[in-house]
C-alpha cells in the first residue's frame, strides 16, 4: 500500500464495553477481532476504548461523561469514525454523534459493509443490499443527507467511503420511507424467485442420489482452501474476512469410491447481524439439508472453543443444528495446537489445507460419518441386469460382491431413498 493511499484510509476507534456475564478479557479478544474486520473493510485502527459497566446505558450505551471522554479522544488521534463492538439502537447511535461530532456505528455496520464490498452474483448482491436495508431503516431518521454528505466528503479526497455508508442501497437513504419500502419488497421477491430456482436446482442434485457435506466454519478458517485442495476447484483464497459469500459446490470421490457433492458456503463470526442471517437463510439452506457438516477450525486461533461455539450457535439459528458433524482442525502447518484440541472432541481429525497433510485422514473420516447414517443391504441381482449393478456401485458403498448361479449377489450401503429403489433386488 502507497503513502498515499494509507493516507486516506479512514481512521476508527474501537470501543468495547464488558457487561457482565463477559469479563474483560473476553471483551479485548472480540476488539481484536473488531480491529481485523475494520481492516478487512479499509480501514486502520486508530485507538481503542475498554470500558466495565453493569448495563449499557440507554441514551449513549457508555454513559454521556465516557462518551465525552471519547470525543475528546477522537480529536486528538483524529479519527474519523467511532465502532462499537455491540450492537448501538437509533436513539443510541443519534446521541452519540452529536456528542462526538462524527460518525458512530456497531459491529454489524461493519460486517454488512464488508459483504457489500464482497459480494459478486446477482442473489448475493440482492441479499447484502436487503440486510443492509433492513438494518439501516430504523435508522434512517436525520441520517440520510448526512450519509450522503459523509459519503461526499470522503469521495473528494479518497477512493473510499466512510464504513457504515458504503454498499448497495445506500442512495436510498436519502429518499423517503415509502420508496426505501418499496425497494426491500423488491428485494424480497427478487431473492424468492432465486430461491425457487436453487431449490430446483438442489432438488436436481438430490435425484442423482449423491450425498452432500458442506464445509463450515468461522471466517477465515480455511474452508476455501481445502475445497481447493479437495476437488482443485480454483476457488479465490485470501487471508482476510469473508472473501466467499456464493457457495461452491464440486464433487468429491472418496476412498471406498462413493462420490458426494461438496459445498464451500460463507463464514461465520461472533454476533453475526441476525437481518444478514435472515437474508441469507436461501443460500444457508444448502448447510441444513446436507447429510454432513465438516466443520473446519482453525487451530493457530486465539479462542478455537469460542470460535467453535459461535459457528454452532449460527447453525441452531438456520435450522442446521441436527445435522451430523466432523470436526476439522486446520492450520496444522502453522501451530501443533490441532492435536491438542482434537484430542478433546471424539472423531476430530487434524489437517493442514495449506499443506495437503491430514487429507486421507479427513476423507476416511468423511467416509465412515457418511456410512453411519446409511443401512446395509443385501440385493440379488439378475445377470441381464448389470445397469442395476452399475448404479448400486454409483449410489452407495459396496460393501461385498460375488457371482452366484442366479445373478450378483451384493452387500452394499445405501440411504433410505436408494434402499427403495433397489427393493425389488433385495435378496430373500
Amino acid at each position: 500500500m502507497s503513502l498515499i493511499e494509507r493516507a486516506f484510509r479512514e481512521r476508527i476507534i474501537l470501543v468495547g464495553v464488558a457487561i457482565p456475564p463477559t469479563s474483560v478479557e473476553e471483551t479485548e479478544a472480540h476488539l481484536d477481532e473488531l480491529a481485523r474486520l475494520i481492516a478487512t473493510a479499509g480501514a486502520d485502527e486508530a485507538g481503542r476504548v475498554l470500558q466495565r459497566r453493569a448495563a449499557p446505558d440507554p441514551a449513549t450505551y457508555i454513559g454521556s461523561g465516557k462518551a465525552q471522554e471519547l470525543h475528546e479522544l477522537s480529536e486528538e488521534v483524529d479519527a474519523h469514525t467511532v465502532v462499537f463492538d455491540d450492537e448501538l439502537s437509533p436513539a443510541q447511535q443519534r446521541n452519540l454523534e452529536k456528542i462526538l461530532g462524527r460518525t458512530a456505528i456497531d459491529r454489524t455496520d461493519v460486517i454488512l459493509d464488508i459483504f457489500a464490498q464482497n459480494a459478486s452474483t446477482l442473489e448475493g448482491k440482492a441479499q447484502v443490499e436487503l440486510a443492509l436495508l433492513r438494518h439501516r431503516l430504523p435508522r434512517l431518521r436525520g441520517r440520510g443527507k448526512q450519509l450522503s454528505q459523509q459519503a461526499g466528503a470522503m469521495g473528494a479526497g479518497a477512493a473510499r467511503a466512510p464504513i457504515g455508508s458504503r454498499g448497495p442501497g445506500e442512495t436510498q437513504l436519502e429518499i423517503d420511507r415509502r420508496r426505501l419500502l418499496r425497494r426491500v419488497t423488491k428485494l424480497e421477491a427478487d431473492l424468492k424467485r432465486l430461491t425457487k430456482t436453487r431449490r430446483t436446482q438442489r432438488r436436481a442434485r438430490q435425484r442423482s442420489r449423491l450425498m452432500t457435506v458442506s464445509l463450515v466454519g468461522y471466517t477465515n478458517a480455511g474452508k476455501s482452501t481445502l475445497l481447493n485442495t479437495l476437488t482443485a476447484a480454483g476457488v479465490l483464497v485470501e487471508d482476510r474476512l469473508f472473501a466467499t459469500l456464493d457457495p461452491r459446490t464440486r464433487k468429491l470421490q472418496l476412498p471406498g469410491g462413493e462420490t458426494v457433492l461438496l459445498s464451500d458456503t460463507v463464514g461465520f463470526v461472533r454476533k453475526l447481524p441476525h437481518h444478514l442471517v435472515e437474508a441469507f437463510r436461501s443460500t444457508l439452506e444448502v448447510v441444513a439439508e446436507s447429510d454432513l457438516l465438516v466443520h473446519v477450525v482453525d487451530a493457530a486461533a486465539a479462542d478455537p472453543e469460542a470460535e467453535i461455539n459461535a459457528v454452532r450457535s449460527v447453525l441452531n439459528e438456520i435450522g442446521a443444528g441436527h445435522v451430523p458433524e466432523l470436526l476439522a482442525f486446520n492450520k496444522a502447518d502453522v501451530t501443533p495446537e490441532g492435536k491438542r484440541l482434537a484430542a478433546r472432541h471424539e472423531g476430530a481429525v487434524v489437517l493442514s489445507a495449506k499443506e495437503a497433510t491430514g487429507i486421507d485422514e479427513l476423507l476416511a473420516a468423511i467416509g465412515e460419518q457418511l456410512r453411519l447414517s446409511t443401512g446395509v443391504i443385501e440385493l440379488l441381482v439378475p445377470y441381464e441386469r448389470g445397469d442395476v449393478v452399475a448404479a448400486v456401485h454409483r449410489e452407495g458403498e459396496v460393501i461385498d460382491e460375488e457371482h452366484v448361479s442366479d445373478g450378483t449377489r451384493m452387500r452394499a450401503r445405501l440411504d433410505v431413498a436408494g434402499a427403495a429403489r433397489f427393493r425389488e433386488f433385495v435378496a430373500r
